[in-house]
């Protein structure tokens, strides 16, 4: 029987490495998103189309990413969402120096193919690990997104400034900057991650066949979506994803109509995102040794602290703290639900299922931003918080009945 032990670690490390990259170039840009968004259109309800836009491009290039991977393997496919999302900063940055909003609505959906090749990354190193050990594993591909988390806002300011001064709009920097950050990425995926997760996932399978006789039969998608264990890991990413960009996504808004500086408004989406990803190393161990349950459970009570706790008070250690617990609340859902998924599913099930369980994730998270900008115009952040918080309940009720579901002891 072949080995891979330590090629593992070296694609989970190479996988951690571009995650961190494009983490920062999403940050760089989504931190002025809804800023660009409202600007270019003229109307504040439209802040959050841009990401909108965006979102549902990375729903649809999950899915046809999760498609083309079974066909050219896991490096490739990753590699070109990655440079779609290069072209992308291109687009953005040119719509904005001729202040055109359809454009930069161009470019957003090309960021969405570079974030829908950073999240299938985590089951490329879901697939290449035992399933002791698949909860830590996506959990040290999401760390990646920590160095985003401190790199990206920090970036925002400078490249502002450069831009300035090379005659632009200061908004043009952070785009250019994610420019250079997704073809960084591209080629660290391109030159690294070899051999391919994905043939390293089919031998093991085949291993795995001729030692235990495993005739097991190749189910449909319907099929598949009919399993409850399936269904609670896709509700709680769906969820999960939803409030949390419902809420973040206007965030930076409305700390502009406060009178914060750009500096602050950075400040608290860098402790959004340090809550997003810096735990994954500790929300990972805690999937693999207390259950996939659990946590979830756990992600969706902060989830809704966090909803009931935004608005609360216009000063920035507040909004900070809100912030960071609807990114930790996230980390454990999106953790939880992405194990919980992997378990339900068979070597050769697992491209297909992820790209469609993505493809569910982007549309529910293209709805909770596009909301996000309605809800603020009509009612207010603080009431926004309160609904984010209401769909946060859902992921917890329906773990709590998994827990309780005969079938869960028999599931895959």
């Amino acid at each position: 029987m072949k080995s891979y032990k330590g090629v593992e670690r070296k694609i989970t490390r190479t996988l951690f490495l571009s995650q961190s990259v494009v983490s920062a170039a999403l940050i760089t840009t989504g931190t002025v998103n809804a800023i660009a968004g409202a600007g270019l259109s003229g109307v504040i309800a439209w802040a959050g189309l841009p990401t909108t836009v965006l979102q549902i491009s990375s729903a649809l290039g999950a899915l046809t990413l999760g498609f083309v991977m079974e066909r050219i393997g896991r490096r490739n496919g990753l590699a070109i969402g990655l440079v779609i999302g290069a072209i992308g900063g291109l687009s953005a940055g040119s719509a904005i120096w001729r202040s055109s909003f359809p454009l930069f609505l161009v470019g957003m959906a090309m960021f969405g193919f570079a974030q829908s090749a950073m999240q299938l990354g985590r089951f490329a190193a879901a697939e290449v690990n035992p399933p002791a050990k698949r909860g830590q594993a996506i959990a040290n591909v999401v760390l990646g997104g920590t160095v985003g988390a401190i790199v990206g806002p920090l970036l925002v300011g400078p490249a502002g400034i450069l831009a300035t001064r090379l005659g632009f709009n200061e908004l043009i920097g952070p785009y250019g900057t994610g420019l250079v950050l997704f073809l960084i990425a591209a080629i660290i995926v391109f030159i690294l991650l070899r051999p391919d997760p994905l043939d390293i996932a089919k031998e093991l399978a085949l291993q795995e066949e001729t030692t235990h006789q495993n005739t097991e039969t190749l189910r449909t998608v319907p099929e598949i979506l009919r399993q409850p264990g399936v269904l609670v890991a896709i509700i709680t990413m769906v969820i999960g994803q939803a409030v949390m960009v419902m809420v973040m996504v206007i965030t930076s808004l409305h700390m502009k109509g406060l009178g914060h500086p750009l500096s602050n408004i950075a400040i608290v989406i860098s402790g959004h995102t340090f809550g997003m990803f810096a735990f994954s190393v500790f929300s990972g161990r805690l999937v693999d040794r207390i259950g996939r349950e659990p946590v979830i459970i756990l992600g969706s009570v902060i989830l809704i602290l966090a909803g009931l706790s935004a608005g609360l008070s216009p000063d920035i250690l507040p909004i900070v703290i809100s912030l960071f617990l609807l990114g930790l609340g996230w980390n454990l859902c999106y953790v939880g639900g992405s194990t919980l998924l992997t378990d339900q599913l068979s070597t050769p099930e697992q491209s297909r299922m992820q790209g469609v369980n993505d493809l569910f994730v982007g549309l529910s998270a293209s709805l909770g931003s596009l909301g996000s900008g309605f809800v603020f115009a009509a009612v207010g952040y603080q009431v926004m918080g309160f609904i984010g918080a209401a769909f946060a309940i859902i992921p917890l009720i329906v773990a709590l009945w998994w827990m309780k579901n005969p079938s869960r002891l028999s599931a895959a």
